[in-house]
């Protein structure tokens, strides 16, 4: 792969030139030419930049949180992601909506000193100079303390015989953090080693964020989940029932919290903020019993279903791709944030609804039938269709047996020579 030496220093041009030459078809570096949305702001967002892949972006609705309405940007390529949010809201808000509670907003990070040779010795020695390391912090990004915010406390953690952890916990304001949380454990890694010539095997922040939970509860009348012939009381038993097994079944949890991460990720992206960070907190999270479980929990409670979820989400609203991504700046125009924890209430709320709205969907009338009518929509694309042949092939297909590919591809054959007929 000697044509590709450095690579990261040739322009997008001469980056696309070379990959027609060794790797893809004129008409493929065309379809890489026209996807770039904004290539100066793409080339300096990452290396090596070709092109910009795209995912299409939608509204939610229905989301009534703590008394205010908001109209909620997701961004997924899952067809049935966002009609399932606004199902799961929309029976959240004709019980009065979400309630949501937050605990401090604080990032973790970890300095992990190893060759420990007397724990309690060394756990001693760091807590006596505990204010001068938090000194050290602070002065390694002034600016933040100016804000109000800053490093809050330090704590020491065995992870074994020869392993220390020192955790700095910082309040990060507006920001996602990452870069000046790192920038303070650097600086506090360094005045350790300086004083108690430890060795720091490595300083960076956690993305396992216990000091950024944020919890989502909803209380809804039984009667309002009737379904058909099912009555609200069997409903609500049922997601009772599927929201326990979920305690119970590492299995069914993981698909229960995936469910969940629809939502969240879709605004988490939508928002510019970090959805891998989000993603390992909160899976992270889901094992704090011991064992991976369901993040929400359904209960049958004086008439009422209650449903709730507690989650790590140490999002940002200031830095990083939010301050330079267009799209992130209208996002947060249409969800009218105020701050980083009015974003936080929004995307605990969004994945109780979206959790909700599975649960129901499976104990009533199955996930697929709803699920499988918006994927119909992807399969009639994928057929070749064009986009004004969706509707009447959609309409035709629905009412035959047999959905798989080869009939999509028999009913727009039929269909074309219908028209030219």
């Amino acid at each position: 792969m000697q044509e590709f030496g450095k690579f990261y220093q040739k322009t997008r041009d001469q980056r696309l030139r070379l990959l027609r030459k060794f790797k893809i078809t004129a008409q493929q570096e065309e379809v890489l030419r026209k996807q770039a949305v904004n290539p100066a702001l793409g080339d300096t967002m990452i290396e090596n930049y070709l092109t910009d892949y795209t995912l299409p972006e939608g509204l939610s609705f229905h989301y009534l949180i703590d008394g205010e309405k908001y109209l909620v940007p997701m961004v997924t390529e899952e067809p049935s992601v966002i009609a399932a949010s606004s199902h799961g809201a929309s029976l959240v808000e004709q019980a009065g909506g979400f309630s949501t509670k937050l605990t401090a907003r604080l990032l973790l990070g970890q300095i992990v000193i190893e060759n420990v040779q007397n724990m309690e010795q060394l756990c001693s020695q760091l807590e006596a100079i505990f204010p001068q390391l938090l000194e050290t912090a602070q002065n390694a990004h002034p600016s933040l303390s100016k804000r109000g915010g800053g490093a809050r406390w330090l704590r020491t953690r065995p992870l074994s015989a020869d392993l220390l952890s020192l955790d700095l916990a910082v309040d990060v304001q507006e920001a996602m953090g990452a870069n000046m949380m790192n920038t303070m454990l650097e600086a506090v890694a360094q005045e350790i080693t300086q004083r108690l010539g430890t060795d720091v095997l490595l300083a960076v922040l956690s993305n396992y964020a216990t000091e950024c939970l944020v919890t989502a509860s909803c209380r809804i009348p039984i009667d309002v989940l009737a379904k058909g012939e099912l009555a609200g009381e069997t409903v609500a038993k049922k997601i009772v029932q599927a929201s326990r097994v979920a305690q119970l079944d590492p299995y069914r949890a993981a698909t229960h919290n995936k469910g969940i991460m629809n939502g969240i990720d879709a605004v988490v992206l939508a928002t510019g903020n970090d959805w891998r960070a989000i993603e390992s907190g909160i899976h992270a999270f889901a094992t704090r019993t011991g064992s991976y479980r369901g993040l929400s929990t359904w209960e049958l409670t004086g008439g009422s279903l209650v449903g709730k979820l507690t989650i790590p989400a140490p999002v940002g609203f200031v830095g990083g791709s939010i301050g330079i991504v267009p799209l992130v700046a209208v996002n947060h125009e249409l969800l009218q944030l105020k701050s980083a924890r009015n974003l936080e209430k929004v995307i605990v709320s969004v994945g109780l609804a979206q959790n909700l709205a599975a649960l129901y969907a499976l104990v009533t009338e199955g996930i697929q039938r709803g699920h499988m009518r918006l994927q119909l929509k992807s399969l009639i694309l994928t057929a070749g269709a064009a986009p004004d042949e969706v509707a009447p092939l959609m309409a035709q297909i629905l009412q035959s047996e047999k959905q798989d590919l080869a009939a999509v591809s028999r009913a727009l054959q039929a269909y074309r020579k219908g028209r030219e007929s």
